[in-house]
């Protein structure tokens, strides 16, 4: 497994253009916005919004924001963006113009989600409710990684649904709520067909995005130290990213 720190700085996005269409897609935590200990604690510059769409303009409407959090959450922070976006891991889609990409997966049943509040509670975890899933979260409690997805395993196996680690958190999703899925879909229509895709992305689950851009002709740029299997290039920090995106 390489490290993202050894693996070269991308061309120039300038550059790039210059040979072609490209389509880029974005993770958001930890890659547009530095991660906080809670989901709800992030920091947003207030620029972020219409520098996300003046790129998406520049790039034709080829740009998507993939990211793991719920679309509803994503534009609590954001706004109501005019540009393609993927949530809850991909999962949710839609089209710039809020047409919906497939169809809507189903949320957790009220049962399930009472009893992974109550595993949360008495494990010292932070649960975060989501609109297709549900997400433990331990940043604060490294030591208890292993418990807790040894937990989720067990009650995704018997409830149709997949376990995804991530940077101090595990999640619990619907079958095919992959950023690999959302990519590819996004890559099969206008205004993406034909582009060569860039995925940029911090975490486990990106590599299932640098997956998806890589089945299309393209690749994925790490941020930050974590190693990466799959990326070609890496940037060292979200810093790094907004400097490579001009924004």
């Amino acid at each position: 497994m390489d490290g993202s720190t050894t693996l070269p700085a991308p061309p120039v996005l300038g550059e790039l253009l210059v040979q072609g269409p490209v389509a880029l897609f974005l993770d958001f935590d930890g890659t547009l916005v530095e991660i906080a200990a809670r989901p709800g604690e992030i920091y947003v510059p207030d620029a972020l919004a219409g520098d996300l769409q003046t790129l998406s303009s520049r790039l034709d409407g080829r740009l998507a924001l993939v990211s793991g959090r719920a679309l509803d959450d994503l534009a609590g922070h954001l706004g109501e963006l005019a540009v393609c976006r993927a949530g809850s891991h991909g999962a949710s889609r839609y089209l710039a113009d809020g047409t919906r990409l497939g169809e809507e997966p189903r949320g957790l049943a009220d049962s399930s989600i009472a009893e992974l509040k109550s595993y949360a509670e008495d494990h010292g975890l932070f649960y975060e409710e989501k609109a297709h899933g549900g997400a433990l979260h331990f940043r604060d409690q490294p030591g208890k990684r292993d418990a807790t997805l040894a937990f989720a395993a067990d009650f995704a196996g018997s409830r149709d649904l997949c376990v995804t680690s991530g940077k101090g958190v595990i999640e619990l999703v619907r079958p095919g709520a992959t950023k690999a899925a959302a990519v590819e879909a996004f890559m099969e229509i206008a205004p993406f067909a034909g582009a060569t895709p860039v995925f940029i992305g911090d975490d486990v689950t990106d590599e299932d995005g640098f997956a998806g851009a890589i089945k299309f002709g393209g690749f994925g740029i790490a941020v930050g130290e974590r190693p990466s299997e799959r990326a070609r290039y890496a940037l060292g920090s979200v810093a790094a990213v907004h400097h490579w995106l001009e924004i």
